[in-house]
């Protein structure tokens, strides 16, 4: 059997996600302290209790859901012996996931991970002024369709495809007129459904240059550490372990595709037969049961989920 662990995204976020942990494991608890320590701030106090318009602050969102996938994480390791190094055949992140994922896997530390997925929140919103951009979902077309739905919606904005999620699970991200521009033409095409996401930012797509220049200098003065298994990148949908490209590919994934389907797709033909989910929420779990029938998906959001994917790891 080979594992692969797989750390969520922005979206899964929810008020009061990690506080079972914390109240159950040592370890979970030590987790939120040291990233409120590395932040300056009670960030857990905000996952805990609210409320959720700041939580779902991207600044606030990305080092939180990191906080819960590192806590899951210390708590499969501490309490249950398992760890990455010795469980995981591969490790992969849905966009700020990416960066759980690196951390859990040994490239950055715990703080630098809190810090950079900070300044990464607060660039990506200040990329462009409130308002300007969008995100949109279109269902029930295949990838093609939907890029050519993104370049046909364009009209000299920019309109991409932001994340390859599953298939006929396609978000588009751009300028606002381009992306609803995007909704109307993709019923025409044969969309199921199309519709604007509740987004503060168009997420990967060119518009987020300047964050992308943002942290290309942050990532140049953070310690990286070879990964301890191999990441499965958003931008290359497959395996890699040298920490300069990871640290190329980190800056890439700010303005590039998510390629999510294809990671999938690429680590079932490599050899994965079960997908772990490291942290809040389900939303990689319902993508790889989908594109991966055969493997064995579990995520870890309650104590007995988590007691649960142990037994399983250790049987």
């Amino acid at each position: 059997m080979t594992v692969a662990f797989t750390f969520p995204g922005q979206g899964s976020q929810a008020v009061g996600m990690g506080k079972d942990l914390a109240d159950a494991f040592p370890a979970a608890r030590a987790v939120f302290d040291e990233v409120d320590a590395a932040l300056g701030e009670k960030l857990s106090a905000v996952m805990w209790d609210g409320p959720a318009e700041t939580l779902t602050l991207t600044q606030n969102a990305q080092p939180a859901l990191m906080a819960v996938s590192m806590a899951v994480a210390a708590v499969l390791d501490q309490e249950f012996g398992i760890s990455v190094a010795g469980k995981a055949g591969y490790v992969a992140g849905h966009s700020l996931g990416e960066y759980s994922a690196l951390a859990a896997a040994g490239t950055f530390s715990l703080a630098d991970t809190a810090r950079l997925l900070r300044t990464r929140g607060e660039a990506m919103q200040a990329a462009t002024p409130v308002g300007t951009g969008a995100m949109a979902a279109l269902l029930g077309l295949d990838f093609e369709a939907a890029m050519k739905v993104a370049e046909e919606a364009a009209q000299g904005d920019v309109c991409q495809a932001a994340n390859d999620n599953a298939p006929g699970q396609v978000v588009v991200s751009g300028s606002k007129a381009a992306v609803e521009r995007a909704v109307d033409i993709a019923k025409q095409h044969g969309a199921k459904r199309a519709m604007l996401l509740p987004v503060s930012a168009p997420f990967h797509c060119a518009l987020m240059q300047p964050a992308a220049d943002v942290m290309a200098g942050a990532l140049s003065q953070v310690d990286m550490a070879a990964p301890s298994v191999p990441l499965v990148a958003n931008v290359a949908a497959s395996a890699v372990s040298d920490q300069n490209q990871i640290r190329d590919n980190l800056v890439a994934q700010v303005t590039g595709t998510v390629r999510w389907r294809e990671s999938v797709a690429w680590m079932t033909d490599n050899g994965v037969t079960s997908f772990i989910e490291i942290g809040a929420g389900k939303v990689l779990t319902g993508m790889a049961r989908r594109m991966a029938p055969d493997a064995a998906c579990m995520a870890t959001t309650s104590v007995a989920d988590i007691e649960a994917v142990a037994q399983s790891l250790n049987a």
